[in-house]
This record gives C-alpha cells, structure tokens and sequence, in this order.
C-alpha cells in the first residue's frame, strides 16, 4: 500500500525515537520492509508536535514525553512547540520528498501493540542490536537511535 502523500512534490513527516530501559522501539514498515523507528505524515490539520504523539498512539500504543524545552513565552494567537533534535530531507521516490522532523521521546512503559495493517514486528532494541545485521538499519535510522539512547540515559 503507498503512502498517501499531502503535498506532490514536499511532504513534512516526523520520526519519533522512543527510549524506555536503555532501549529504543523501532517497527518492521511492512509494505518498506526495513526497521525504523515510529512514525509518519504531519497532517493538514495539525502541528509537529500533535502528530507526533498521534503517531505514536496509532503505531504502537504508547504514552511518551517527548524531549525537549517548549520555550516559556505568552502567544497571543499561537502556542510554542517542542522543537524537533533533528531536520532531514530524504526521497521517498525519485519525485517525492519528506521533510523529517525527528524527536525523541521516553516511554513510562514498553508495552506496545502492533500496528498489524503498517508493520509486521515491533520491538525494542538495545544499543548492541543496532548494529546488529538482521536489522540492517540505514545509517541515519542507527545515528538517530544512538543519540536517542544517549540522549535519554
């Protein structure tokens, strides 16, 4: 099933980063095939920081905190947002973007529920598994995890 796309050209996305016990969730995309972390398209109607709790409830069930400083100052026509740790630009196809928004975030629990109609596995790795090769994790998805779990220790 292809992602559905916003926009036709650009399309923001955030990726959260989970930590719980010096571990960090990550799902098996099942129509990618590949390990990464929770996550997925900023939708019309919400900011950044909404879809990526959203995102986390849908895909795994979860509860998170996310990390990061929302910064102390009165709006009068907004809020302030935590700030995404990380900004990337990748392809999705050869015509197809995703701005990502990369947070990370600490789980009170590890319990998790499989989205079954997205992946098929989900579970927690710890910091040797990342480099383990039945993950064959892209060397941004083991970057991003590693700082999540330094980050969070």
């Amino acid at each position: 099933m292809p992602m559905p796309h916003i926009h036709e050209k650009i399309d923001f996305a955030v990726t959260i980063f989970i930590v719980h016990s010096e571990k960090v969730l990550f799902i098996k995309h099942k129509s990618l095939g590949i390990w990464l972390a929770v996550g997925g398209h900023v939708e019309l109607d919400e900011d950044p920081e909404t879809a990526a709790l959203r995102e986390v409830r849908e895909e795994s069930g979860l509860e998170i905190e996310l990390l990061g400083t929302r910064p102390d100052v009165a709006m009068t026509n907004g809020q302030m947002l935590i700030p995404p740790i990380f900004l990337d630009i990748h392809d999705i196809t050869p015509s197809h973007k995703h701005i990502g928004m990369v947070y990370f975030a600490r789980a009170k629990t590890d319990r998790v529920v499989l989205a079954e109609h997205e992946h098929d596995d989900i579970r927690w790795l710890t910091a040797a598994d990342l480099d383990d090769p039945r993950y064959n994790l892209l060397p941004q998805i083991r970057f991003y995890a590693q700082e999540a779990l330094r980050l969070c220790a």
